[in-house]
């Protein structure tokens, strides 16, 4: 398994930045003496040759769009070496090994994958059948790996160039983006994360020395913008704050942006001003929905007028707020729907939304904390496993109409690279027909006064 190419790494989709994934297991690997081969599919070839060559292929899986792409991709590895042992990694691996086990997979991996997966090529190599901890496999049917990864800096020489991802548009300038991590999982349990199931409410933090090398090394691969990936960036502020901090005094021109609780920028507000001297160009923040009865049922820990009191401290601030959302979900209600419309034009704010999340339909993956939900007997319906979701249909039929012709809009939008003022007005246009209210798109996007080009990654936020 130790000569070049006998392992094989493999990722699909990582929101259009250089896979962190794939950087950090390498570099694991590396350390124990193997010498895998990199590919990011999304952005480069995949051989028959490569795949031919292989003994253990490992594909990384961290969210739903990337499973779909990554079981497409198993099943073409398995027509053209049948005798490769293929393991997916991930956090939807996991939710959804049962199903993939039946098809073209030997083997998933949850949580902190690194020391799970360096254990199975192991025993790969020794022909051990032995249950290993952190696997999911026919033979055995392990949890996830919940325990520190001996974290070392990301190994990305064989990666793609920077120049091949996603980049910070700020005004008129471009900017080349990193990507890097500084903690792994998430210490709340919101209802509908993938991380929920899977982490429980537990998260590490990945040593500062860690995280400022592998900026240093994005850096000098011509980086002039940072995303912090955490799936809360806040979830320790202190630590957050000290890499911050330390990465401005050595680099004082490198902006970032990071993902951030509603809850997290109310308590810690303090910290914002701070934030903006020390390169912050937006924040992203999972606002979700208006509706406080939807708020409750996701376990968001904060409420519509928590949002509007954010939205006030960060314009204040001068850090722009780049809201995520999920607006079809079971208890909203097409009434608040609109209300959530009605609310980013008021503000101003529609130039802060990407269009793709106006059209975002909850998904169930099997394991989530939604199906404990105390109303899921009128709305739940079956566990679609090849679609990796549990299917359900709102009390309202005409949301499930609406989201279909919102996802249908947006995504023809954002293949013409159509002006998302007018696209945002477009979805309202829709929302307020299903009320067989009239409305003018051409009007209201010619009344709208706000009009400027706020920073943003030149990827759409998709999940």
């Amino acid at each position: 398994m130790k000569q070049q190419g006998n392992i094989l790494l493999l990722s699909c989709y990582e929101l259009g930045h250089q896979p962190f994934h794939l950087a950090s297991l390498s570099a694991i690997l590396r350390q124990a003496g193997y010498a895998p081969v990199a590919v990011d599919t999304a952005v480069e070839s995949l051989t028959d040759e490569a795949i031919k060559r292989a003994r253990f292929i490992a594909i990384s899986v961290p969210m739903h769009t990337a499973l779909r792409l990554g079981e497409q991709l198993a099943r073409r590895i398995r027509a053209v070496n049948p005798q490769a042992f293929i393991c997916l990694y991930g956090l939807y691996a996991l939710l959804n090994a049962e199903h993939l086990l039946q098809g073209t997979i030997d083997a998933a991996i949850g949580g902190e994958y690194e020391t799970p997966l360096l254990n199975l090529i192991q025993a790969q190599e020794q022909g051990s059948t032995l249950e290993i901890p952190g696997v999911y496999s026919r033979e055995a049917s392990s949890g996830p790996w919940i325990a520190r990864t001996p974290f070392i800096i990301p190994e990305r020489q064989q990666l793609p160039p920077l120049t091949s991802y996603a980049r910070l548009q700020w005004g008129d300038e471009i900017r080349l983006a990193g990507y890097t991590e500084t903690t792994r999982g998430c210490k709340h349990t919101c209802t509908h994360c993938p991380l929920t199931p899977v982490y429980n409410g537990r998260f590490f933090a990945v040593p500062v020395p860690i995280v400022l090398n592998d900026i240093r090394a994005q850096v000098e691969q011509g980086a002039q913008h940072i995303t912090f990936g955490d799936p809360d960036f806040w979830n320790g502020p202190t630590h957050a704050m000290r890499i911050l901090r330390s990465m401005h005094r050595e680099f004082p021109e490198l902006t970032f942006d990071a993902t951030i609780k509603i809850e997290h920028l109310l308590k810690h507000q303090h910290l914002l001003p701070e934030m903006r001297e020390l390169g912050c160009a937006f924040v992203v923040s999972a606002v979700e929905s208006l509706n406080d009865l939807v708020l409750q049922r996701l376990k968001k820990g904060h409420t519509a007028e928590d949002v509007a009191t954010i939205c006030d401290i960060m314009d204040q601030v001068g850090v722009a707020l780049r809201p995520s959302l999920l607006p079809f979900s079971p208890w909203e209600t097409l009434e608040s729907y609109l209300a959530l419309l009605q609310f980013f034009e008021d503000r101003g704010y529609i130039e802060h939304l990407d269009p793709v999340h106006l059209s975002i339909r909850l998904l169930i993956p099997p394991g989530s904390a939604i199906l404990d939900a105390p109303d899921r007997n009128e709305w739940l319906g079956k566990l679609d496993a090849a679609d990796y979701t549990y299917r359900w249909q709102h009390p309202d039929p005409r949301m499930d109409l609406l989201q279909k012709q919102v996802a249908h809009l947006v995504e023809e939008g954002e293949q013409c690279k159509a002006d998302p003022v007018e696209t945002f007005f477009q979805v309202k246009a829709l929302a307020l027909a299903m009320q067989d209210q009239p409305f003018s798109v051409a009007d209201a996007v010619q009344h709208y006064q706000k009009r400027e080009v706020l920073p943003h990654l030149t990827e759409s936020w998709f999940c």
